[in-house]
Formats: C-alpha cells, structure tokens, sequence
C-alpha cells in the first residue's frame, strides 16, 4: 500500500513569494528543511505517490521494483528536507532488505512478490553513494554517532570494491558500477551518471574516504574528454588504448547520461564541457521540433556524435532536467523548469524533477523557473 499524505495526483507550483528559490540555503535549519521549504508540497507529492509506508520505494515501471538507486535517493531526499520519520522508515526497510552482503554495501535490487526477493546481491554504487550522503546528512546535523560509522563503512568499502585505477596509464580513479561485472579483457567499464560529484565530496570530506574526492575530480575530468567527441554516452569501456563503447552496449545519450548535466550542476560545475554539450543537444531538439508534432515532446536519447534525436517521452521531468541544462550553460538568468507534478510521471523522472529544483535552489539561483 502506498503512503497517502492526501490526494497528491495534482500539480504543483515549485516556489511562491518566500525568495528562495533565488537564495541557496545555508545550515542545518536553511529552507530546504525549514518553514520556509519552497518544495514541501512537491516531496509530499513524491512521497505519496512512490514511497510504500514500510519504506520501500517503487519504481512500478521495473516490475514494481526496489533498488539501492531509489531507496539511496529517498533517503537524501528525506535527509536533505529533514523528513525524519521518511527517513527512519526507508532507512529500516532498507537495511533489513537491501544490507544483505557481507560488506557494508547494498544489494541492487529487491523484487516484490518473488521467491528470494534478492536474487542477485552485486551492489550499484550510485545508489550506495546516495546512501551513504544521506547518513552523513543527517548525522551531521544530529550528531549521530551511529550513522557516521554506517557511512564511514559504506564509503570504505565502496572505495575499496567499486575505485580502482584508471587502466589507460593515467593514474586517474574510476569508480565501477558495481563490484562485480564491470572488468573485462584488461579494460573497465563505467556508468558516467554513477558520478555525484558533490556526494562524493560530501561523503570523502565526512568519512575519511579521501579516494571518493580523487574519483570524483578524475571522472570529471573523464567527462571532460568524453565531451570533447560529443555528449557522455550512457555506457564507456576504459581501456589501455583508450575510451570506447562496450561491445555489448548501444552508443547512445539517454536515460542514463541525462543524469550527468544534472549532478554536475548540482555540484556548482556548470561550467562543465558535459553540460554545454547537453545544454546544445537540448536547445536542438527543441528548436527542430515540428510546432504541430503530436509525438512525445521532451527528448531523452541522442545519438551521441552527431546530437540527433533517438527517443523522446511525455514525462515532463525530463523537460525539467533539460530546462536547467539550458540554463546553467547560459548567460540568460530564468529558466523554463515546469512546476512539480506526480501525475502521469514514473519514479525515475518525477524524482530527477526534484532533483532540478534542488540543483536550481542550491546551485544555480539564476536559473529560477520563470
């Protein structure tokens, strides 16, 4: 049963009068936490339509799944809004469901209704990552010795299953998606939207796990050379020659790389060659776009090299994502980010939707929806 918090199937206006949504929060009691919280109504809204009352976030377009990905997000989310009674119930489920291996990370993915719910216990560590920001999050502000040592376990342990050495001979670190799967034939293979940059400094700087901050500088600086070709692909093999599309992956920008514009905002790296590349490919859908298409209006897939449009979709929290793209990379303050809504959007864009309005809130103030 999903948590109801009222009948939350509506749309929301993301800011009022207040004026935050132009002045980044500071401290533990800053507006994202506070009376003043300019999305209150939108996390209510995600809460009741995604988050089950155990604690357990849904993701009904993958099979009704959970995964460490979905209850890491939550978990920020509840951390960073100051939601402590979200945060206490996706944090039980989680660790009962999910802290299941015999180190400090999380099995991927819970599947509901299923004879052995985890049937595969390689983790993902994206969603460790988020995990472990979120501990640190609120045991910062609580003082909570415990959550530290939690998320002092889990980066120690994500540095030393999923951070190893760059195998082209720069000596850079590279964070693997998962500890097993990803090393094949002397090369690495790496999701470039597992990178959080502020995450992982957050989480370095809170645990000790200097490697984290390294990862994070070298696999912007990957991105950086990736940008150089073309927009980030979702999948790219390292190798002693080099970078490349994995041979069992499509060459494609889509439902994985449109995360990176996002986090490398979020991370004050708006500058980014990543994000202007993005920023490029969004201005171009929308501009080539017929004004009479009854087609899905918010593109979602590039073709990587030469920015055509291979897919598009009607969530319009993609649109959000690209909206602050547009804008990061610009000099024109006002963004066009649509007002939150839970309604006719899956898990995965409603939530990168309020990633945007967090990244624009606390990263890019200029870029308020207009």
């Amino acid at each position: 049963m999903l948590l109801r918090l009222g009948a939350f199937s509506v749309t929301f206006a993301a800011f009022g009068s207040t004026g935050w949504a132009q002045t980044p929060p500071t401290g533990a009691e800053g507006p994202m936490n506070g009376p003043g919280n300019p999305l209150a109504a939108p996390w209510a809204a995600w809460k009741a339509a995604y988050l089950d009352e155990s604690g357990r976030v849904i993701d009904a377009l993958q099979q009704g799944a959970s995964h460490s990905e979905s209850q890491g997000y939550g978990l920020y989310l509840a951390a960073l809004f100051g939601d402590d009674a979200a945060f206490d119930a996706i944090y039980g489920w989680t660790e009962t469901n999910l802290a299941i291996r015999s180190d400090a990370l999380l099995a991927w993915r819970w599947l509901p209704g299923v004879t052995g719910a985890v049937p595969d216990r390689n983790n993902a560590s994206d969603g460790d990552l988020f995990y472990a920001w979120a501990l640190v999050t609120r045991g910062q502000r609580d003082g909570d010795a415990a959550l530290m040592d939690r998320a002092r376990a889990i980066a120690n342990d994500l540095v030393a299953a999923c951070v190893t050495e760059s195998p082209d001979g720069s000596g850079r670190l590279v964070l693997k998606p998962a500890a097993q799967g990803f090393e094949r034939d002397g090369g690495i293979v790496i999701n470039p939207s597992y990178y959080m940059p502020r995450a992982m400094r957050d989480v370095a700087r809170a645990t000790g796990a200097r490697a984290l901050a390294t990862c994070a500088a070298d696999g912007a600086a990957i991105m950086a050379a990736l940008a150089r070709e073309g927009l980030v692909p979702d999948w790219v093999e390292i190798t002693p020659d080099g970078m490349k599309i994995p041979d069992d992956r499509e060459e494609r920008n889509g439902y994985e790389a449109l995360r990176v514009a996002l986090f490398l905002i979020w991370s004050g790296e708006s500058d980014h060659p990543a994000v202007t590349m993005q920023a490029r490919a969004y201005r171009r859908a929308t501009a080539t776009r017929p004004s009479t298409s009854d087609s899905a209006p918010y593109a979602t897939v590039f073709d990587p090299r030469n920015g055509d449009v291979i897919e598009a979709s009607h969530h319009v929290g993609y649109s959000a994502v690209a909206a602050l793209a547009e804008c990061a990379a610009s000099d024109v303050p006002g963004s066009a980010i649509p007002f939150y809504r839970t309604r006719d959007q899956a898990y995965y864009p409603a939530t990168l939707h309020l990633m945007a309005l967090i990244a624009q809130i606390t990263a890019t103030p200029e870029c308020v929806p207009i």
